[in-house]
């Protein structure tokens, strides 16, 4: 617990002046003294991975705990019952941004690693910490250690993250993308001298809506996931400057959160999304060049047509696949077994409603991910963020046992 605290007490919210420099320095530090081999990688500025390697006796697998040193926004420190980078105990409890997501659990795994070291308890291979940095972000820390060719040294992979200590062998893919439609900027007293980009972003975001019900309809519920989702969560107009009441926007701006489950084809959501895009494009822009709405313009605004167009875009920018792993992977066993030894009961399954490190340990370098960790899965990114010591504990335990386990 006290290991969390320390971690929770240095600030590593990725904004100016902050990120997880600190967090991951005062961990590389931590881990060469328990006499792991260690190496700190600059992913971008202020922002190293950090890589630390227990060696085993002779030949063997290499298993990796992944966890990760940034942490969302505390949001307004005033509404926090305690100070979100105070680390405050109460009682079992610690409190403060990343207790549970995901310091707390980056505290177990290293002294399950350090409990191990210390013992010398036997096992084959290596046990490797990878210790990255932006999972709350675009997951570059990730990707660079991939990249860097870490992974493909890597047979299996724990991810430490809040989940009841409940055994995860499958989380839901994420795709982030932008709709962007563009019209003509004009005074709201006169709207047929612009064109308001407003109304197709609505008839867009319907039909989007109606696509969710379909791919809902579909799937049906996921036993451990859940429904898919394509959620609007930003909306912008204007994209650029102040909005303003008497105002057309010459731009409107959404971003949407699209959640999938196994067997969903996210090629088959970008083609349909980029044709609802393209249909309302062609919709508008005919309406515009030939309809009823340039005789109306014709008639009330003679001239004032002259020079309004109208585009609809359509990106993802960011990709991440859904991920599942069978139970008769040499992980997955691990760590079934690793549960009842420790816990003298059967393990409870679960899935990762979001994406995690994982997602590209497994679809970009295939490597078989279990997700186990401390933490009620509905307190991240909450205000009040706390995490139980007997939980910490539970996890730290599992950890180590689940290396002997598929090191042995």
């Amino acid at each position: 617990m006290e290991l969390t605290q320390e971690l929770v007490r240095i600030p590593s919210v990725r904004r100016e002046g902050q990120y997880e420099e600190r967090t991951a320095l005062f961990v590389a530090d931590l881990l060469e003294k328990m006499g792991l081999d260690v190496v700190v990688e600059r992913v971008e500025p202020h922002s190293p991975n950090v890589i630390g390697v227990l060696q085993g006796q002779g030949e063997g697998p290499c298993l990796m705990f992944e966890c990760h040193t940034d942490v969302v926004t505390e949001g307004e420190p005033s509404e926090w019952k305690y100070g979100p980078f105070e680390g405050r105990r109460v009682g079992d409890r610690i409190y403060g941004r990343g207790a549970c997501d995901t310091k707390g659990n980056l505290a177990a795994a290293i002294k399950a690693v350090e409990a191990l070291s210390a013992c010398g308890a036997p096992f084959r291979g290596k046990i490797l910490l990878g210790i990255l940095v932006d999972e709350e972000g675009l997951m570059s820390g990730v990707k660079h250690f991939i990249r860097q060719g870490w992974a493909n040294r890597v047979h299996g992979a724990i991810i430490c993250e809040p989940v009841d200590n409940r055994i995860c062998l499958t989380q839901k893919g994420a795709m982030r993308a932008e709709l962007i439609t563009k019209g003509k900027m004009s005074h709201g007293a006169q709207p047929l001298a612009g064109f308001n980009p407003i109304p197709p972003m609505v008839s867009i975001l319907e039909k989007i809506a109606q696509l969710e019900q379909e791919e809902m309809d579909t799937r049906g519920k996921d036993p451990l996931l859940g429904f898919p989702s394509l959620t609007p969560t930003v909306i912008q107009a204007p994209v650029k400057g102040e909005p303003q009441l008497n105002v057309l926007p010459e731009q409107c701006r959404v971003l949407l959160d699209i959640r999938t489950v196994p067997g969903q084809s996210h090629e088959f959501l970008k083609k349909q999304l980029e044709e609802i895009v393209q249909e309302e494009e062609r919709s508008v822009r005919a309406s515009l060049e030939s309809g009823r709405l340039r005789q109306i313009r014709e008639e009330l605004e003679k001239g004032l047509s002259k020079g309004i167009s109208f585009e609809a875009l359509f990106q993802v920018f960011e990709d991440r696949p859904w991920t599942k792993t069978s139970s008769d992977e040499p992980i997955a066993k691990a760590v079934s077994k690793a549960f009842r030894a420790v816990t003298g009961r059967e393990p409870l399954y679960d899935g990762v409603p979001g994406a995690t490190d994982g997602t590209f340990l497994s679809a970009w370098a295939g490597i078989p991910i279990v997700t186990i960790g401390a933490g009620k899965k509905s307190l991240p990114h909450q205000k009040d963020e706390w995490v139980s010591g007997e939980d910490l504990l539970l996890s730290a335990k599992i950890y180590a046992a689940a290396a002997l386990e598929f090191l042995r």
